[in-house]
């Protein structure tokens, strides 16, 4: 089919719940992108930074087509290798002791495990019925639960009532978490992206940070980050937090973990390890083979140079688009291969639909911000070629 003919079997046949941009796309090879009708885009979305690796890569497809010819899916009430291996791989690459894994399907599966994590805990201590605060500007998945804890006003409408339990406050400011752990004497949680995507790429202060992290330990109050769009060697690091130096007592994770197959889940700490026991949670298809074969393979490409690469081509972004001194850009901001740019008198989406005319896929964020989240493996002359392109259109609309 065309692009023209799937757009239009698209609003025949699919619900109208995602505000498409005009483009098509049949096959990827590297970091480019191709229409049905041969046309090229250089990809700075990676999927929403899923596609970590890219598109087309040999040894990614032959772990599926290996497993796959092997095992495709058995119930989670039998043992098999390709998640156990990954789960030994992500305890050890999490840096946390004798932490464990739960394995999901998507980033909002993991959150809200994440929540009935801190919430058994809480209820085994003695304290059920406790509240999560999180953040504002934060974005934690699309579930009903989820969405209540998304600290953002227009993701709180249609679908009332939502779960309670969750309280939002402002990023960045302690005199706030104070007040809110000072009169929410039932606080068993603190939830927090560290560097929040759909809220504008927003990184939260190094010394807020740690912050959190001092005041959750001297209250016995988990600290949970989401680490579903900056987990996975997006910023820099494995984890967005150990480029923060800490450790959070239970984390999320998800997009880019399988490169381009489904697959989420949280890590525990020690300390809450052994919460969730038989019965207490589950799910059909968390830690399916073929998605599980796909991750090692991701993974075991996330080595100390690699993930030291995409932190430095990060700041080599950072620095071109600051020596360009384009008035439309007011900022410049994230950490990694998760970065993004805040504008004035522009339209993030007037710019997204011009790039895209000029063979350039972007996103935006937040009200004011272009998202860059091109796949890791991106090469500094790929980042030139679309920077250029970025540039142009900045500096005519």
């Amino acid at each position: 089919m065309t692009t023209q003919e799937l757009i239009s079997q698209d609003k025949s046949h699919v619900m109208q719940t995602y505000g498409r941009f005009p483009v098509a796309l049949e096959r990827g090879e590297g970091v480019y992108l191709y229409s049905p009708e041969g046309r090229r885009y250089l990809d700075f979305t990676s999927g929403i930074g899923v596609n970590a690796i890219g598109y087309g890569d040999k040894k990614w497809a032959e772990a599926i087509y290996n497993q796959a010819l092997k095992l495709g899916h058995t119930s989670n009430l039998y043992y098999t290798e390709p998640y156990i291996r990954l789960a030994e791989e992500l305890t050890e690459r999490s840096g946390l002791p004798n932490s464990r894994v739960f394995f999901a399907n998507a980033g909002g599966e993991a959150n809200e495990g994440l929540i009935k994590l801190a919430r058994k805990y809480a209820s085994d201590k003695g304290n059920p019925g406790g509240t999560i605060i999180t953040l504002v500007n934060s974005f934690h998945g699309r579930t009903v639960t989820t969405l209540s804890a998304t600290g953002q006003d227009k993701f709180h409408k249609h679908f009332f009532p939502f779960t309670e339990g969750f309280l939002h406050v402002p990023a960045n400011d302690k005199a706030a978490l104070i007040a809110a752990l000072e009169n929410t004497p039932n606080a068993i949680a603190v939830m927090a992206e560290l560097v929040q995507g759909e809220g504008g790429v927003l990184p939260l202060e190094p010394d807020y940070v740690k912050f959190l992290r001092e005041i959750t330990e001297s209250g016995d109050i988990l600290l949970l980050v989401d680490e579903v769009q900056t987990g996975i060697g997006r910023t820099g690091t494995f984890f967005a937090y150990q480029g923060y130096g800490i450790e959070p007592d239970a984390l999320s994770f998800a997009k880019g973990i399988a490169g381009g197959l489904p697959m989420g889940g949280l890590i525990s700490s020690e300390k809450c390890a052994d919460t969730l026991t038989p019965g207490d949670h589950g799910t059909t298809f968390g830690g399916n083979p073929i998605a599980a074969a796909a991750a090692l393979e991701v993974v075991s490409r996330l080595t100390p140079e690699f993930l030291s690469d995409v932190a430095a081509k990060g700041e080599y972004v950072k620095e071109r688009v600051l020596a360009r001194k384009i008035p439309a850009v007011a900022e410049i901001r994230g950490r990694g291969l998760m970065l993004g740019a805040a504008l004035t008198g522009v339209k993030p989406g007037d710019v997204v639909n011009a790039c895209i005319e000029k063979g350039l896929l972007l996103l935006t964020a937040g009200s004011d911000a272009l998202r860059i989240m091109p796949p890791l493996v991106i090469t500094r002359a790929e980042l030139d070629e679309g920077l250029e392109i970025l540039f142009e259109v900045l500096e005519k609309i």
